[in-house]
């Protein structure tokens, strides 16, 4: 038997993918979450060979929760599944310590053998992300990286916000932070 958790706060997608794994495996149990919340409830009560997770999440955001769930169960083999491209989170979740890591937009094959291929043991990594990884990894002299890639993940997580069009006040709140906690945002410059 494999034991699927679904971690995704849509759930016409958790439903999908459920009908998908049911599909493609034969004794397939899957469990679902729609935030880290419910995420962790369900790794408490029951043990999991894969969760599958998106990274946008409500409250807790999916990068963060990957950290805390990676702490706390190590040797569980994550995959996640993005409607982001794998430019913008790909390298950052495997940095973090997931197996795998692919877009929404992938087809639903590729996702089965994603799957297949974690549970033996391996990552799953697409050839475009492969590449990116494989260039991320080379030393040259003339080689740079782009600026975002420099950031920390709260930076890019902040960064990605602002470019979304939401207000500092949307912001704050999306990450949890009150006026009391965040540190002044200097002016000009």
């Amino acid at each position: 038997m494999i034991r699927v958790l679904i971690v995704d706060d849509h759930a016409i997608l958790r439903r999908g993918l459920r009908a998908l794994l049911s599909d493609a495996f034969s004794d397939v149990q899957c469990g679902e979450a729609s935030n880290a919340e419910q995420a962790m409830e369900q790794l408490g009560k029951k043990a999991w060979d894969v969760v599958l997770l998106d990274i946008t999440l409500p409250g807790k955001n999916g990068l963060d929760f990957l950290l805390e769930l990676k702490a706390a169960r190590p040797k569980l083999p994550v995959l996640v599944l993005s409607v982001h491209p794998e430019d913008q989170f790909g390298v950052r979740v495997l940095k973090a310590g997931a197996e795998g890591y692919m877009t929404k937009e992938s087809a639903t094959e590729e996702l089965v053998s994603a799957i297949r291929k974690i549970l033996a043991g391996g990552q799953y990594v697409s050839p475009t992300l492969a590449e990116k990884l494989a260039l991320s990894v080379r030393v040259r002299k003339d080689f740079k990286r782009m600026p975002h890639e420099m950031l920390s993940d709260r930076e890019y997580e902040i960064m990605c916000s602002m470019a979304s069009g939401k207000t500092v006040t949307e912001i704050g709140e999306d990450l949890s932070l009150s006026k009391k906690q965040s540190a002044p945002i200097a002016r000009g410059s």
